[in-house]
């Protein structure tokens, strides 16, 4: 494989205000995935996103897990 993998990991949930990154019940914080590339979890964000597109309150966020793991490397 010539692509080197990089972890992103999509979550999302119900947010506290619009606008707001801070979630109502971290519980309830839905795990979608964990991706090897930002194009797949890309897709996976836009049709959870797009799935629940009539509340306002509720968002879905890419993040770049491999920054996190070895900041040195990027």
């Amino acid at each position: 494989m010539s692509d080197k993998q990089l972890l992103h990991i999509v979550i999302g949930g119900e947010l506290q205000a619009p606008g707001s990154t801070d979630f109502k019940d971290l519980k309830a914080v839905e795990f979608v995935g964990a991706y090897a590339s930002y194009e797949e979890a890309k897709t996976a964000w836009r049709a959870k996103a797009q799935s629940t597109v009539d509340n306002a309150l509720m968002r879905y966020f890419v993040i770049h897990a491999h920054r996190l793991l070895n900041p040195a490397n990027d």
